[in-house]
């Protein structure tokens, strides 16, 4: 049940898969004869160094992929100098993940009706040195997701003679569930109002979620956190532009990985209105569909500054814990090196618009005249 959380989209999975195949259909420009020494990919996200241009995705019950997975995710990212962003719905708490970090992360933000819980959320965010605040835009109604029904996902999980039979299959995961105290969602229980353990969370989340969040929501927020703030779910250029208005430091071009609109868009393939729209306002990163290093160049070439992996990292850490996360980031670095200098450039600041591969347009030839 874990994983298919990871690995399913909404409804018919249209956008979730569309998210994936859109990227095949920008091509690359290959250039030859250029020099490829000492090539660097690092660049900067909200004005962080990073060593690429790709962060850690927010991932709620990241740590039901692996014992205490928040925390060894953004141990990896830590070391391999990429940002990691805590979900509000992880398994370890905001304190736990900086108890066992030493450099800020980022945290993402839920917006709640008890909005005394959402600004004690900020605060703890605050108190554990994150250094910005990621709010989702996109998950105010939850989209259905079917998987997770065939599956029985709930929390507390009801366990049926398949997901024992599953838990059994898997001793060393179970093992290492047994070695950890953190089974729960951190950041809420035993924090919000009324919700002591699993059995109340259920009912709670099912009440909280705010539908009724708006742009002046936005400025609240803002107000009480009163450092850098990422917006992330947009979509459409005019909320791009509306975004870009609130004073945020970037907007991420996302659809939640296909797990919310079935029949959206994909990411990559609004990224360049968006990016038109918005200009140099504000900062514009991507998330969703990116599998490999060459779909975060040519998310960069399009015009976004950062991307976001999601997916991946949760295979890696499903498969290998920490070292997995590690493996995935290696994969996708060496991919995106390697495509960068086959398309020419040795910086990762330079990826731009000239390194794509614009076809020209298909010119039908007219129909032969009949014979006189």
């Amino acid at each position: 049940m874990f994983f298919d959380y990871a690995d399913s989209g909404a409804w018919t999975e249209g956008t979730y898969k569309a998210n994936e195949a859109d990227f095949a259909a920008i091509k690359l420009r290959q250039r030859v004869l250029v020099d490829m020494t000492n090539r660097s990919l690092q660049s900067t996200m909200i004005g962080e160094t990073v060593s690429m241009p790709v962060a850690l995705a927010p991932t709620g019950l990241t740590g039901m992929q692996h014992a205490d997975g928040e925390i060894l995710a953004a141990q990896a990212a830590e070391a391999f100098g990429v940002p990691f962003t805590l979900s509000t719905m992880s398994i370890c708490s905001i304190e736990d993940v900086a108890a066992h970090t030493t450099k800020p992360f980022w945290f993402q933000l839920y917006v709640m009706k008890d909005r005394t819980f959402v600004a004690s959320l900020i605060s703890r965010a605050k108190a554990a040195g994150c250094s910005a605040l990621v709010l989702t835009l996109d998950l105010q109604i939850l989209g259905q997701r079917h998987k997770d029904i065939r599956n029985g996902l709930s929390a507390p999980p009801k366990f049926t003679p398949k997901h024992v039979w599953q838990v059994a299959t898997r001793p060393f995961w179970a093992w290492e569930m047994t070695q950890t105290k953190r089974h729960s969602f951190g950041n809420i229980v035993g924090h919000a109002k009324g919700v002591g353990d699993l059995s109340s969370l259920s009912s709670w989340t099912a009440e909280q979620f705010d539908p009724r969040l708006s742009w002046s929501d936005v400025a609240w927020i803002k107000e009480q956190w009163g450092g850098k703030l990422i917006l992330k779910g947009i979509m459409d250029p005019e909320d791009a532009r509306r975004a870009a208005d609130t004073g945020a430091d970037a907007i991420i071009v996302s659809n939640h990985g296909g797990r919310q609109l079935d029949g959206a868009p994909s990411s990559i393939s609004v990224l360049p209105e968006i990016v038109q729209a918005v200009g140099d306002s504000i900062e514009v990163h991507l998330d969703g569909g990116i599998r490999s290093g060459q779909d975060v160049m040519k998310a960069l070439c399009l015009g976004a500054k950062g991307t976001y992996i999601g997916r991946p990292f949760l295979y890696g850490l499903g498969a290998y814990g920490k070292r997995g996360v590690t493996m995935a980031l290696d994969i996708i670095r060496k991919e995106l090196d390697i495509t960068m200098a086959l398309c020419g450039k040795r910086d990762i600041r330079e990826a731009g618009p000239d390194l794509l591969h614009h076809r020209l347009p298909v010119v039908e030839a007219e129909p032969a005249r009949p014979s006189q």
